[in-house]
């Protein structure tokens, strides 16, 4: 199957750049490029591409508004969104999270880390760089500390059980389902049974939503590095 990316960027050199890099290989295709978030939007529900790839700083409608409309669209619940960024920890990249993006993408990454990305959300797994998106997360919540926790969510645990806790914990972590499976000492598929069963207690899109999630219910506590 051919991967159908959708570039959102103000900047055409940078669009221009990606266009290249994404239609060189054989199992990815270029389906349309936006130069703002309304466009972005637009041309999502025209074209229904696997991944967007999104800048989260453009003019008019920015990243953060486009993925929240394509997120919220029903008939673009398959569509990935990854962000790009040219900051590591930006307020903007969190809210993103929250509002639906399954990662996020530093503008200056290798090109085969972002082929990676796009094959990655691509296929569903949806958080990239498990490690430095946890990481992000952790440094920016623990600026506000406890005035962070999101009470609503700390209930909404409520609804797991105990063993789908530990696995979100493990989630939170960074880790794999094939780590998590190793560390709980059960199978890769039974990790991916309770990751599944926690997202749909806790309206999460995916896993980059479920790591938010566990920081901000207080589940797993930010520990700065």
């Amino acid at each position: 199957m051919t991967i159908r990316v959708l570039l959102a960027d103000d900047q055409a050199l940078l669009r221009s750049a990606f266009r290249v890099l994404v239609d060189s290989e054989s199992d990815m295709e270029v389906v349309g490029e936006a130069s703002d978030g309304a466009e972005a939007v637009r041309l999502a529900g025209e074209h229904v591409p696997d991944v967007v790839l999104m800048d989260i700083r453009m003019p008019g409608t920015d990243g953060l508004a486009a993925t929240r409309l394509i997120s919220a669209d029903p008939a673009l619940a398959q569509v990935r969104v990854v962000i790009l960024t040219t900051f590591e920890v930006d307020d903007y990249v969190v809210q993103a999270l929250r509002a639906g993006a399954s990662g996020f993408l530093g503008k200056g990454s290798e090109p085969e880390e972002l082929l990676n990305a796009i094959r990655v959300a691509a296929g569903g797994e949806a958080l990239l760089s498990p490690t430095a998106t946890k990481g992000l997360i952790a440094r920016f919540l623990a600026r506000g500390d406890d005035d962070r926790l999101d009470p609503a969510g700390a209930e909404r645990l409520g609804a797991l059980t105990g063993r789908e806790r530990e696995v979100l914990v493990q989630v939170a972590g960074g880790h794999s389902n094939d780590e998590i499976a190793e560390r709980l000492a059960v199978s890769p598929l039974t990790v991916k049974t309770h990751v599944n069963r926690a997202m749909a207690k806790l309206g999460a899109r995916d896993r980059a939503q479920l790591v938010v999630i566990a920081y901000e219910s207080g589940l797993v506590r930010p520990r700065m590095e």
